[in-house]
């Protein structure tokens, strides 16, 4: 994304004309993406057309639960922002690049990692070159070497401003050949100068220098598509000249308007569903201005109007995106459902653990998996049950006892990837002399109502008061509570009885509640109710 661009009065003119070139025969990367014709092709030898989007990783490393957001909205592929140090957002390192790949195929996303520092070069202060890029890219080597199936390096985002765009060719060219030299058999993604949208044609008329300079023969053309494509004839001119050449090319960013300006997003979605060109929209969160956020604050199930364009609108992303065949489940003629989202516990006793999710395009059943304890990085799962619905309870459990659980969604074409995980934990169950059983009465993406916690006496005989405990995952915090005193606002907490709801008869019962707050995309609730009589 650029934070400015310079048109010159002859932008549009520039865009007419094309080039026709004949290309020698591409060479496909051992065991990875390579580019067949004018096709991105998998590990596979199956064409791979990229539908999503861009997430700001390097701004918002937090964010890791966009991952499979992304994929629950049906994408196939991310672009994902990294830094490296020559801006101030920092470094990004070989061991977050590792997760961020990780995460990409636990949730079946291609990921295309791009440098974002070099932002603007010659026109931007303190942008860095392509060729300090390449520099990055050899530093976090052991986090790609062998990732060739699933990664794709966009070498620097947008590398040259309006000032002396011609620049852009030998750059390119050297940062290509240099990655080749350092071993990297990756399909390379490089991205036009002008901010990124080429309104100078100075990609178009030189892409061919700079593909017949990759040895691997494998370099993939991207062009951002804003304001200078605000027309039909702007979009099918520079898609024909590609074509006219035989040379790959994907929309590496595009948005619905740009600097005041309408971009023709319709016609974009439309000609490169027709032509086969990939596309990843800018982007899903995060803006300054928000004007090109496709999600409010990172949460999925509030999408804007450009959000919705992108993931449901016509030639969008659940229209049109397969995921690739490198993924168990992903083939010709189908797809496995996406990842589900939004899992978490609905409810507990001290012999189970209810669970809700959000459903799954396309898929006809749930597996519920589970782990001893509660959930870590290395938590081993197996599977406990199945569903066709987007709930389930897992009965027969000790009491007092935590587990991790996660779902995968499947139909005939496959299995998803698994679903966020959650901690239940159950609860004391009746040797206290009263039971606790909680109701989610509502939840949003930052926060939820507990309400009923009903409180019931198990006793033979009446009790005089009575105490619940109950635990808050990390990040949440008690906001409100009422017909309870509680002890804390984090962690475990404490519920007494009021001086009126104390006295219950042999299987009476009252009831108390409380409002939780919690992070952004957090779909967790309390959990581990235990009720002690008095």
């Amino acid at each position: 994304m650029k934070s400015r661009l310079i048109l010159a009065a002859a932008a549009a003119a520039a865009l007419v004309g094309s080039l026709l070139v004949s290309i020698p025969p591409a060479q496909a990367a051992p065991g990875g993406f390579n580019i067949s014709g004018r096709n991105l092709v998998d590990a596979n030898g199956n064409v791979f057309i990229m539908r999503g989007t861009s997430h700001p990783h390097v701004w918002f490393q937090g964010e890791t639960a966009s991952f499979a957001e992304l994929a629950g909205l049906g994408s196939n592929a991310v672009r994902v922002v990294l830094g490296s140090g020559h801006r101030a957002w920092g470094t990004s390192t070989t061991s977050d690049v590792t997760n961020v790949i990780n995460l990409c195929k636990q949730n079946r996303l291609i990921c295309m990692l791009e440098v974002h520092d070099t932002t603007g070069f010659g026109e931007q202060s303190g942008a860095a070159t392509l060729d300090q890029a390449v520099t990055f890219w050899n530093s976090i080597r052991t986090a790609l070497i062998g990732q060739e199936a699933f990664v794709l390096i966009n070498i620097g985002n947008e590398p040259i401003g309006n000032t002396n765009p011609a620049q852009w060719t030998a750059a390119t060219v050297s940062a290509v050949q240099r990655m080749r030299t350092l071993g990297f058999l990756h399909t390379l993604v490089v991205d036009a100068p002008n901010w990124g949208q080429d309104w100078t044609n100075t990609m178009r008329a030189n892409a061919q220098a700079v593909w017949n300079a990759d040895t691997e023969r494998n370099t993939l053309f991207s062009i951002h598509m804003y304001e200078v494509y605000g027309t039909a004839a702007a979009i099918n001119g520079y898609f024909d000249a590609f074509a006219q050449m035989g040379l790959p090319l994907v929309v590496g960013e595009f948005g619905n308007a740009h600097n005041g300006q309408n971009v023709d997003e319709d016609t974009i979605m439309a000609q490169a569903q027709a032509r086969g060109i990939g596309w990843l929209a800018w982007s899903y969160s995060g803006n300054t201005d928000g004007l090109l956020d496709q999600a409010v604050a990172f949460n999925p199930s509030q999408l804007t109007a450009w959000g919705q364009r992108v993931f449901t609108g016509a030639n969008g992303v659940q229209a049109t995106a397969r995921c690739a065949t490198v993924f168990t489940g992903c083939g010709p003629g189908g797809n496995a459902p996406p990842p589900p989202t939004g899992l978490t516990v609905s409810g507990t006793t001290s012999s189970s653990v209810s669970l809700s999710w959000n459903a799954s395009a396309g898929a006809t059943q749930y597996q519920v998996q589970r782990a001893a304890g509660a959930c870590t990085a290395s938590s081993t799962f197996s599977q406990v049950g199945t569903s066709t619905s987007t709930t389930f309870t897992n009965s027969g459990l000790a009491a007092n006892t935590s587990f991790c659980y996660r779902v995968t969604a499947s139909n005939t074409n496959g299995t998803s990837g698994p679903s966020n995980t959650v901690t239940g934990t159950t609860g004391g169950g009746g040797t206290g002399g009263c039971t606790a059983t909680p109701t989610v009465q509502s939840q949003w993406g930052n926060g939820y109502v507990v309400q009923p916690v009903t409180v019931t006496n198990t006793r033979t005989t009446a009790i005089t008061g009575w105490r619940v405990t109950f635990t808050l995952p990390s990040g949440h915090a008690i906001v409100g509570s009422w017909n309870a005193t509680l002890s804390g606002t984090t962690g475990t907490i404490t519920a007494s009885n009021m001086g009126y709801n104390g006295n219950l008869g042999p299987s009476g019962s009252t009831s108390f509640g409380f409002q939780a707050s919690r992070p952004n995309g957090d779909s967790q609730t309390a959990t581990g109710f235990g009720c002690t009589a008095l």
